[in-house]
């Protein structure tokens, strides 16, 4: 019985999208016991390493990390299957969409765009998930606006982080070539 070797390139790039998975799985964790900046508001720093996959690996790396990502985070917290679970996952799960839907239109230059694109996407359902099923009050919708703002600071930021981090990692390997 011959049994094929694994390709090289293949096995490292595996292992490199897994410890991105390892990370911003840690990142979720950590940033889980951070004080919230608002309600249902984190600065969604392992949004970062789901750019960093995006711009290194591609969409579809992307959204198994982000994926999977949320789905490991909930359950080293103890939220899976909870509403904050739920919350996070359609607003990850939809940030993620989009961030791939604006990679596709507007290039691996745009990665501060692309991170907006993403933070707004991220706090607008995650608000419609919250004001539909778990607080349905018109006077929630109040709460939009600043919350918002916030996501589009956190977004700026992120998508800066993440620019520089996959624009370092992108020269330090074509240096060691």
């Amino acid at each position: 019985m011959n049994i094929a070797r694994p390709d090289r390139v293949r096995l490292i790039r595996d292992i490199q999208w897994l410890a991105l998975l390892l990370l911003a799985t840690a990142m979720h964790v950590i940033e889980a016991a951070m004080p919230s900046l608002g309600p249902w508001f984190k600065p969604g720093l392992a949004n970062i390493i789901t750019l960093i996959t995006l711009l290194l690996f591609g969409g579809k790396a992307a959204f198994l990390l982000a994926t999977a990502r949320i789905v490991l985070g909930n359950l080293m917290v103890g939220t899976l299957l909870t509403p904050t679970f739920v919350m996070s996952l359609a607003g990850g799960v939809s940030a993620a969409f989009m961030m791939i839907a604006a990679w596709r239109c507007l290039s691996a230059r745009h990665v501060i765009s692309i991170s907006l694109i993403g933070a707004v996407t991220h706090m607008s359902v995650q608000f419609a998930v919250v004001a539909q099923l778990f607080i349905q009050q018109p006077h929630i919708y109040f709460m939009l606006p600043p919350l918002l703002l916030l996501a589009l600071a956190t977004g700026w930021i992120n998508g800066g982080i993440a620019r520089y981090i996959a624009t370092r990692i992108r020269h330090d390997h074509a240096a060691s070539l």
